[in-house]
């Protein structure tokens, strides 16, 4: 198993912008990266949005630009806001926005996990960045990271205006929420079921809301004792050295109605655009990328590209690791 390396935390409080991820943007300045924090709307929901532009942006030149989904319960000042920055850096318009009911986005209630609104989320980018000064429009790009990454193979599949699809860490919500991890509670998934009508029944009857277990709340001892790779050093960085007031695990429990029974790889055939797949090396979710690329038959470019020395989250922020990713993508890209 690899360690997780010895880093230092980064408070949202000492950046302006509330970038939580190493040598962020703290001030724009004149011929460099910028980023640009927007407000659209989205089926009459306010979203909160940040898009980065590369260094010497003109409005009257042509961009290629690349939506990027956030991980589940990530908001977009974590992971996606470092590959946004990054990428604009090798200079492409870059839009991370935050889902609708989660961060700074509006929606009530809040922390709804409902698949269509995931993908909708996308969507949303896509016709938002679409206007933006400079942006190719035949140009636009995905990129999903770890849950984003599923919900971009969905939206890839169904909205033709992406003309290439990449993911990071592909995490399959569907098959998780329904199976569990590694497909360890496959045995239970009608009694789970039944379990969550009775939660819906009781949020009617008492006029609440039920969510599950909230990772930010957790105590350490814990966290770090969780018995899958991935949500330990989840929980380290959420918890302890990227977290964020904005981003939170939980979600409404009647959501797993919805949950269980989305899977991102059942329609990979309508999948035609190029696709580009990568995964930590050591990671625990690599069968998930693998499953998905196995899926994706009719298109006729794809790659599934390991990196190297790096697990699931490690994908997230691990300096050599993002280095290796960006390269990739700007060569995927162009």
């Amino acid at each position: 198993m690899i360690q997780l390396d010895k880093r230092e935390a980064f408070p949202f409080s000492s950046n302006p912008f509330g970038l939580v991820y190493e040598n962020a943007i703290t001030e724009n300045k004149e011929n460099e990266v910028q980023i640009h924090p927007i407000t659209y709307q989205l089926n009459g929901i306010k979203i909160a949005s940040n898009i980065y532009t590369p260094k010497n942006y003109s409005k009257d030149k042509r961009y290629p630009a690349i939506v990027i989904a956030v991980p589940n319960g990530a908001v977009k000042e974590q992971a996606a806001g470092l590959y946004g920055q990054r990428l604009a850096e090798k200079g492409y318009i870059t839009i991370v926005s935050d889902c609708m009911f989660f961060g700074e986005s509006e929606g009530m209630p809040r922390q709804q996990d409902i698949p269509y609104y995931r993908i909708e989320d996308i969507r949303g980018m896509i016709d938002a960045i679409f206007s933006f000064p400079g942006v190719d429009s035949q140009r636009i790009y995905g990129l999903g990271i770890c849950g984003g990454g599923g919900y971009m193979l969905s939206c890839g599949q169904m909205d033709k205006r992406l003309k290439k699809i990449a993911t990071v860490s592909m995490f399959n919500t569907g098959a998780v929420r329904c199976e569990s991890f590694q497909n360890s509670q496959a045995d239970t998934v009608l009694k789970r079921l039944h379990e969550v009508a009775s939660i819906r029944e009781k949020e009617l009857n008492e006029d609440t809301l039920i969510y599950n277990a909230n990772m930010t709340e957790m105590k350490p001892e814990v966290g770090h004792q969780l018995p899958i790779e991935m949500y330990r050093e989840g929980y380290e960085y959420y918890v302890e050295t990227h977290f964020h007031p904005n981003s939170h695990s939980c979600f409404l429990q009647r959501n797993l109605m919805d949950l269980m029974v989305y899977d991102p790889v059942q329609f990979m055939y309508l999948l035609d655009q190029p696709l580009l797949m990568m995964a930590g090396d050591h990671a625990d979710t690599n069968y998930m990328s693998e499953q998905a690329f196995e899926l994706a038959i009719t298109t006729k470019e794809k790659e599934l590209y390991y990196l190297k020395d790096a697990t699931h989250i490690q994908t997230y922020y691990k300096e050599s690791v993002v280095k290796e990713a960006i390269e990739k993508l700007d060569i995927f890209y162009k």
